[in-house]
């Protein structure tokens, strides 16, 4: 049964610059969000290296967009891309938008599609320029999506231990600073808001690539914070609040 509360995703996919390794791995990272209503992938499939990408347009129901290159050195891929999503943009029929490129053509895409209130999701390489990732609500690196079936999917990255966590700066004040901005004034915050103020902050922050797969867990593994999972009851699930050690000893 289709949830009619998920968000509505339109999902353009920039094939001539996205690895096929990733496909499966991708729209079960977009599920997370909301319901991909179009999935459309861009390139031009007449050239030999989208061969990769063709057994996963049938089996993932994504949509093949032909766009033949006019001149080399020109990337009409793009151009299409960016046509089509003003065309969805209009429509009116979205709430979001996932644009999957390492390229920072699209970064006004982004921008423009977020001055019209709707959520924009990134997906791309850790080399994508800083300008896009800034651009998006949230951004995913693909390093980070892993698919079994893909056996050319890169293995993800080695759980960090607290030692090396506490002595990444840039990690620990992130941490520290959502933690601060998120709590009551006993210290505690909660969790899920504690990440949705990193989100905002650091659109490309994904705890797996210090390979934990969750927020909580890397929290925990830093020492740095202690955790209260508390029960509402009724049968619901817990809720996970942390607060920052220093707060107990009244620093």
């Amino acid at each position: 049964m289709v949830d009619d509360q998920a968000a509505r995703l339109a999902v353009l996919i920039d094939a001539d610059n996205t690895s096929p390794a990733i496909a499966e791995g991708l729209l079960a990272e977009i599920a997370k969000y909301g319901t991909a209503h179009v999935k459309r992938a861009y390139g031009d499939w007449t050239a030999t290296n989208l061969t990769g990408w063709k057994d996963w347009l049938l089996a993932l129901s994504i949509q093949p967009i032909q766009q033949f290159a006019y001149t080399t050195g020109k990337n009409a891929t793009d151009s299409a891309m960016i046509i089509d999503a003003m065309d969805l943009l209009y429509s009116g029929r979205f709430d979001g938008f996932c644009i999957v490129s390492s390229d920072s053509d699209f970064t006004r895409l982004a921008a423009r599609i977020r001055e019209s209130g709707l959520t924009v999701y990134g997906f791309g390489q850790r080399k994508t320029p800083k300008a896009f990732v800034a651009a998006c609500d949230k951004f995913v690196h693909t390093e980070n999506l892993t698919a079994p079936a893909a056996a050319t999917a890169a293995p993800p990255p080695r759980r960090a231990a607290a030692a090396g966590l506490k002595g990444d700066t840039r990690l620990v004040n992130l941490l520290q600073g959502a933690v601060e901005a998120a709590s009551d004034d006993d210290g505690w915050a909660h969790l899920g808001t504690v990440g949705g103020l990193i989100s905002k902050q650091q659109p490309d922050f994904d705890s797996r690539s210090y390979g934990y797969g969750k927020l909580g867990e890397l929290v925990t593994a830093t020492t740095l914070f202690e955790i209260d999972r508390r029960s509402p009851g009724d049968g619901k699930p817990e809720i996970t609040y942390v607060r920052d050690k220093r707060h107990r000893n009244g620093s």
